[in-house]
């Protein structure tokens, strides 16, 4: 978990424009949150896999960890980000 940068792209901001496309597609409240763990899981793998092959219950453990708080991350920050935004429109 040095670097969670891939080419020069942040994972947390990928997991979130995923999420924020999803939501074009019509998926919206709950399901959304949940898109976010998914994808912030999967990512989160993913980059743990390139990084080295987790050989036992604690390298997969801790590579589901990294993902989960990917997508967490990704999910709170797009949250707190259409909040500040509604709150300064005056829509909230």
């Amino acid at each position: 978990m040095e670097d969670p940068i891939v080419n020069g792209v942040p994972l947390v901001f990928v997991t979130m424009a995923a999420v924020e496309w999803t939501k074009r597609l019509g998926v919206q409240g709950k399901i959304a949150n949940v898109v976010s763990l998914v994808l912030g899981i999967a990512l989160g793998i993913g980059y743990q896999l390139s990084q080295a092959v987790p050989t036992d219950f604690g390298g997969w453990f801790g590579a589901v960890l990294y993902g989960l708080a990917l997508g967490l991350t990704a999910s709170g920050l797009y949250d707190a980000g259409t909040g500040v935004v509604a709150r300064a429109l005056g829509r909230r």
